[in-house]
């Protein structure tokens, strides 16, 4: 257990960075999820009006450091890639 006042203040601070980050993660697998089953149910016109969200949400995420660059821009990637496939 942390004994000093910064170790205890370091605690609280990464838990709230903690809970903050897995609040994004959960938004962004359920946007990239959401975009797929769209694909998958040939629901074209939705998944493309849904795919600048998923942009947005992805290069948040990078911008911040909860995911790397070059991962987001190979999710958005595939993502459109199966969007133009799927026609």
């Amino acid at each position: 257990m942390a004994i000093t006042k910064s170790a205890k203040k370091a605690i609280r601070k990464s838990f709230r960075r903690r809970t903050r980050n897995i609040k994004k993660i959960t938004n962004l697998k359920n946007a990239l999820k959401k975009v797929k089953s769209l694909v998958n149910q040939k629901k074209i016109e939705e998944a493309k009006k849904m795919l600048p969200k998923v942009y947005e949400i992805l290069d948040k995420a990078a911008k911040t450091g909860l995911i790397k660059r070059n991962t987001a821009s190979r999710k958005k990637s595939r993502i459109a890639k199966s969007i133009s496939k799927a026609r």
